[in-house]
């Protein structure tokens, strides 16, 4: 296991309950990156390449909405294990 493989069995998962382990080895993952899940991975495990084009919209009470909001994440271009923040929806 390389280091970088060690680093990212190491972090939270989106949706993953407290005292889960964090990610696992026969997973596939993106980072998600800005906003408030900044940091997060979040499982694309049998995701379609069309489904992975169109980003997604994650439940979170952190973001500008609170309780009941949204954080919208596109993929990152030119970065296939990044999604980027692009904002906030009640």
């Amino acid at each position: 296991m390389d280091r970088d493989e060690e680093q990212l069995l190491r972090r939270r998962v989106y949706g993953a309950d407290h005292d889960q382990p964090g990610p696992r080895r026969d997973r596939r993952y993106v980072e998600l990156v800005g906003g408030p899940l900044d940091g997060l991975l979040l499982d694309i495990t049998g995701w379609t390449q069309a489904e992975l084009d169109t980003g997604v919209v994650l439940s979170t009470e952190l973001g500008q909405f609170g309780a009941g909001g949204r954080a919208m994440y596109d993929p990152s271009p030119g970065d296939p294990i990044c999604f980027d923040w692009t904002g906030d929806t009640p």
